[in-house]
């Protein structure tokens, strides 16, 4: 084997075909900050096109333009003065080195993608692969533009791993931000920002390159031989930073970490998700060893942390899983136990291969001590590697005499070199070895060196693990790769661990790390071989797996799906049960929508809308969608993929092919995005909702009403502002961590009063056998959210309105009512509550309305609203009936016994009113409207008509 040496690995691998635009320096040396969080760029796509095309220049006119702007360059209207932050961060930039230096990023700015999440105000490159789609936001870069930046990774192509949306911390606040080391120390501390920087541990501060990988990285060939819980990283799921900080061990000691009873290290962030804050934590003994290379960092490639990246402060634990490197750092804790933090037990785990996804989702204890259980923790990394060059879909001419180098990148856990790397042409059966590269040894050189700010810690403490990718390489004649059926690679480390053949299936789909294989295809024509990877990222198609099992393929049979146990080509394979998959679409449609034809039909009498990419005319539905016309007209002329894909059942998605008229045009689909240019409202809006927008209130308290419900309590926009909910109507709840999740709520506080607040009356479903975690996936996200965190409402919907006394409308048609019977059951008495409400506050003399009310539960503490329900029902006996019925009550129980059925609905309801002015609200589980509609609706039943029982 032959190792190159460090400075010809870093001349090989830090040219680049792609060319980026030189950071503009002030005075000093100093580099600007490349964006501007305070006042984003906004562009349109358009705009952001221009950019990439301009900002690319060779390499020798990016040297010339950085040597003519290094004498000095004055702010513009285009770059604004640095701030107070930056200048206190920011270092001289070194204009050569002997070892790599970062490649100069190119600009960026918010994109339009972004605009309506709650990352409005991050600038991204619009090149990354976003994994998860538009929010929370993961992506990683294309392969091969990713490799050939070499060695150190710019922040336009470094993956990010965001768990929900990403904490905005202002310039102005961030040499202030602080954390605590607490727990099991002598001296618990609180530092800042400032602290930091500061002289007090000037001498302290140390800048090494380290390589981050997500735990995730090539999952997506494990979601192709069964799916897994996880988003489909690629083979990009990694990137490259010199990383500026205080050591973790230094910071540590300063609070007099307790090293006899102290185990672990706690980490948790200031990212607010559904199931609290994220948190993890790693052994204390790991900590504080210099050898493993921990730090609190605030500079990334000498620049101050992108808000994507943990700014202000973060984490950085070489030679572990990125998930360990805590972003947006606010808490430190020793402790003698694991962390408890819920993505530190539910996150980061390989479970035995053994548990199914539906088997680790379903809540008994038995599980969740499985999910506890640290042996199944992912702390260091295992042995990777994956091909490059040739890229996927590459052809290569077959000449006499010509070769072709075969490149690639590799990486160890722990600290561990990767010490050897093998190549096979035939399967496995012989293997030649590799030329390898470590540019990370060209900073071991350096013996006085610093770098912004920071000493060259590998240097310096002669500290010799390995905490960064290196690269591999083997050139080869084309003749002899015209005579392989494929190509596989695997990497070897110090401890003489190896990737292995064959994958290990697991739940979360993590570690993912067999050979890596490119297939070769042969073609005679012409006299050409072209290369396929496994599999491309995120949903894009390709990859010889995808092809396999479309074809039937095994790809557990070792033989990666196309041969058998035997050796022979499987020729007639045995085709596997089709997955089920409902079609949206209608195949006999191919017209294509343009936007301004899409736009055109905004409107109640013809609402168009768009759901995955496809263009659907809801107007034959308006008055029989269960939501209410509402619905469809508040998505006219809108993408309603998230919450269409959130809500739905499969009933309702085998419904679209009959609604569906075209496909929007690729180049409407990215700018249907794009905010509709208005302008701004001169005064704050009185009302808070809004039919087609999602707006952000803030969670303020939770208040505990019963063993398993809570009254969520959120303010608006101002102090004064009304909910801007009629009565009847409900409104969407979204929460996008780590998935979209969006439920319709009937708010319990008044929809037309200005109190600035909204409160929803919500039953938490916890995980167990009876109740399954996803039946309670927002209740349980909700539960979690810690407070202050944001929380996106949209409405108003629903096809009920109490619009007036006596007056209702359903589905847009009015009907005068004399009476109401109102059916609930559990919470199901949100919406009963607020109709209820409204008609009791006017006196009999404006609304004489009755009201007789069922309220079904199984034990007494199930009466949600109670106390408010008897009082109203002593004040109005003229006009309210209350009816409590338990189907489990205690033996003190003193009113109604048994479930509400049939006889029960025969004696309390009976017949339809034959003037036709008593109406039936219905609002409960699935078994309740099941059986009102037997009861009221169906065949032999009480004989009321469709049209007299609205179910919420």
């Amino acid at each position: 084997m032959e190792v190159t040496s460090a400075l010809a690995a870093s001349q090989a691998f830090t040219k680049s075909p792609l060319s980026f635009q030189q950071q503009k320096p002030t005075e000093d040396g100093i580099p600007r900050s490349f964006y501007d969080l305070e006042k984003p760029l906004i562009t349109n796509l358009d705009d952001i096109d221009s950019q990439s095309s301009t900002s690319q220049s060779s390499s020798e006119q990016d040297q010339d333009q950085q040597s003519s702007s290094s004498q000095s360059s004055p702010p513009t209207e285009d770059q604004p003065p640095l701030s107070d932050f930056e200048k206190a961060l920011l270092h001289p930039q070194p204009t050569s080195a002997p070892y790599p230096l970062p490649p100069a990023p190119t600009p960026i700015s918010v994109l339009p993608l972004d605009l309506k999440t709650p990352d409005s105000f991050v600038p991204r490159d619009p090149a990354l692969i976003r994994l998860t789609g538009v929010h929370p936001f993961n992506v990683e870069a294309p392969l091969t533009p990713l490799y050939d930046q070499g060695f150190l990774t710019t922040l336009n192509l470094h993956y990010v791993r965001n768990h929900g949306p990403v904490p905005q911390v202002h310039d102005a606040d961030a040499l202030s931000w602080s954390f605590t080391i607490e727990g099991l120390c002598s001296s618990p501390v609180t530092l800042t920002l400032a602290d930091l920087i500061s002289s007090r541990f000037e001498d302290e501060v140390v800048s090494y390159p380290v390589t981050l990988v997500c735990a995730g990285n090539r999952r997506k060939e494990q979601n192709q031989v069964r799916k897994s819980k996880g988003f489909s990283w690629g083979a990009a799921g990694l990137s490259t930073s010199l990383w500026t900080g205080l050591p973790l061990g230094h910071l540590l000691s300063l609070a007099g970490v307790d090293t006899r009873k102290g185990k672990f290290v706690h980490f948790e962030g200031a990212d607010a998700l559904p199931n609290g804050y994220y948190g993890t934590s790693v052994k204390l003994s790991h900590a504080m060893d210099p050898e493993r290379g921990m730090m609190i960092s605030w500079l990334m490639n000498g620049l101050p942390l992108h808000p994507d990246h943990g700014k202000p402060l973060r984490v950085i634990i070489p030679g572990m899983i990125g998930g360990r490197s805590v972003k947006w750092l606010k808490k430190m804790i020793i402790s003698d136990k694991p962390s408890e933090n819920w993505y530190h037990i539910y996150d980061n785990r390989v479970l035995p291969t053994t548990i199914s996804p539906e088997e680790s989702g379903n809540g008994t204890e038995e599980m969740v001590q499985v999910w506890k259980d640290e042996r199944y923790a992912i702390y260091d990394l295992n042995t990777n590697s994956a091909v490059v060059y040739p890229q996927h879909e590459e052809t290569v001419q077959i000449q006499d005499g010509a070769t072709y180098e075969l490149k690639g990148y590799a990486y160890a856990g722990g600290g561990k070199r990767v010490t050897r790397m093998e190549i096979s042409l035939d399967q496995g059966k012989t293997w030649l070895l590799g030329n390898i590269s470590y540019p990370e040894d060209l900073y071991r050189t350096e013996t006085e060196s610093r770098i912004y700010g920071g000493r060259l810690d590998l240097s310096q403490n002669g500290r010799d693990a390995s905490f960064c990718w290196c690269f591999w390489s083997l050139a080869l004649p084309v003749g002899t790769l015209a005579g392989a059926s494929d190509i596989v690679v695997r990497a070897m480390d110090e401890a003489m661990m190896v990737q292995p053949r064959d994958m290990y299936w697991s739940v979360l789909g993590m570690m993912n790390n067999p050979w890596f294989r490119v297939v070769i295809h042969h073609d005679t024509t012409s006299n050409t071989l072209r290369f396929e990877h496994p599999t491309q990222p995120a949903l894009q198609p390709g990859g010889w797996m995808e092809r396999v099992k479309k074809s039937g393929g095994d790809l557990t049979n070792g033989f990666w799906g196309e041969r058998q146990a035997g050796g022979e080509t499987l020729t007639n394979p045995i085709t596997s049960p089709p997955e089920k998959e409902i079609s949206l679409t209608n195949p006999a449609i191919s017209r294509e929508v343009s936007l301004e034809e899409l736009r055109s039909h905004d409107s109640e009498a013809s609402p168009w809308f768009v759901l995955n990419g496809e263009v659907y005319d809801g107007t034959a539905f308006l008055e029989g969608h269960p939501g209410g016309a509402a619905s469809i007209i508040n998505a006219a002329a809108q993408d309603i993929s998230d919450e269409f894909l959130a809500i739905h059942s499969e009933n309702a998605k085998a419904m679209m092919p009959r609604y569906h008229i075209g496909t929007l045009t690729p180049s409407s689909l990215p700018l249907l995005s794009l905010p509709t240019p208005s302008s701004p409202p001169a005064t704050p809006r009185p009302s808070f909702l809004h039919p087609k927008q999602w707006l952000p209130a803030t969670l303020i308290s939770k208040t505990k009403v019963s063993p398993n419900t809570k009254i969520f309590t959120f303010t608006l926009q101002h102090a004064t502002q009304t909910l801007g909910l009629p009565v009847g109507q409900h409104l969407l709840v979204r929460l996008s961590s780590p998935e979209t999740i969006i439920r319709a709520y009937t708010p319990i506080s008044p929809g037309s009063l200005p109190t600035g607040t909204l409160s929803l009356l919500i039953k938490i479903y916890p995980p167990s056998p009876d109740s399954p975690s996803s039946g309670g996936k927002m209740t349980l996200a909700l539960d979690a959210l810690p407070l202050r965190s944001p929380v996106e409402f949209k409405g108003p919907v629903g096809k009920f309105l109490y619009l007036s006394p006596g007056l209702c409308s359903v589905n847009s048609k009015q009907r005068n009512v004399t009476k109401l019977v109102m059916i609930c059951a559990g919470s199901g008495i949100t919406p009963i509550f607020q109709v209820l409400r409204a008609i009791l506050s006017s006196p009999p003399s404006l609304d004489p309305t009755k009201c007789l009310v069922l309220d079904g539960n199984r034990v007494e503490e199930d009466i949600l609203c109670r106390d408010e329900l008897d009082a109203m029902a002593r004040g109005n006996k003229e006009r309210m009936e209350l009816v409590y019925s338990l189907s489990r009550p205690q033996a003190s129980w003193q009113g109604r016994k048994g479930r509400m059925d049939r006889p029960f609905f025969e004696s309390a309801v009976g017949k339809p009113d034959p003037e036709g002015k008593t109406l039936v609200l219905v609002c409960g589980p699935e078994g309740l409207e099941r059986a009102i509609r037997e009861t009221f609706t169906g065949r032999g039943g009480l004989g009321w008509d469709e049209g007299d029982v609205v179910f919420f």
